[in-house]
């Protein structure tokens, strides 16, 4: 009797090391993802944008990773179509965009009340 094999989609996937960019090669190894599928993925995805050098090679920086093992999840892990994925990725973008907004307001709000704060203190002291 034959063991299964492992499901491809459910193995653990190594950690991505701390380097600038990786060769399309190194990024399939990274994702469990075939070359000609992340190819295909950069025509499907427009947020996928790998660097092309000489020879047109692609070289992907480290978000693009990240990107792709969040493509690679959506369709292989979560069931999406490409379509889904794609919306699911356009509507993560918006609600990124506007936490980081919402964030910014906060910080604002935080440099206005500690100017104030420090200025009320100056007050205090003299």
């Amino acid at each position: 009797m034959q063991t299964p094999l492992p499901n491809p989609e459910a193995r653990e996937l190594p950690p991505i090391p701390a380097k600038r960019y990786f060769t399309i090669g190194e990024v399939s190894d990274l994702c469990a993802v075939k070359p000609h599928v992340l190819r295909y993925w950069e025509q499907e995805f427009t947020q996928l944008k790998p660097v092309k050098r000489r020879g047109n090679r692609r070289y992907y920086q480290h978000h693009e990773v990240l990107l792709v093992r969040r493509i690679r999840d959506l369709l292989y892990r979560d069931g999406f179509t490409i379509s889904g994925a794609r919306n699911r990725l356009e509507e993560n973008a918006i609600f990124e965009h506007e936490v980081a907004e919402e964030a910014e307001r906060a910080r604002d709000s935080v440099h206005s009340v500690r100017g104030e704060l420090l200025d009320l203190l100056d007050f205090l002291k003299r």
